[in-house]
């Protein structure tokens, strides 16, 4: 396709600008279906969904709460990932993590 941009005037190339961005919207919206169509064939083939293996992979999810601020309760922590300050504060005035263990 050969478009001789010189010889278009300013709202010509707007346009084309505007229909080739709806183009590209286009083109990802169907390779996104393809690619989920293609996904969700390959966990066919181990028997599950698609919507079964992402959910079971935990992305996103902050695990279950193995700590508890003992002056608030409210306040876990997994375990995992950097101290919370309440965690620091209890261990510098002799606490353990078993004593905050929920």
């Amino acid at each position: 396709m050969q478009i001789d941009l010189d010889k278009l005037s300013r709202e010509d190339l707007k346009q084309l600008i505007n229909d080739a961005q709806k183009a590209l919207k286009t083109v990802d919206t169907r390779r996104r279906a393809e690619a989920k169509r293609a996904a969700e064939q390959a966990v066919k083939e181990f028997g599950y969904s698609l919507d079964e293996v992402v959910t079971a992979s935990g992305k996103g999810s902050k695990g279950v709460a193995k700590y508890a601020n003992p002056a608030d309760p409210s306040q876990t922590w997994t375990g995992r990932g950097r101290k919370p300050n309440w965690v620091l504060d209890a261990l510098k005035a002799g606490k353990s993590l078993d004593d905050m263990m929920l």
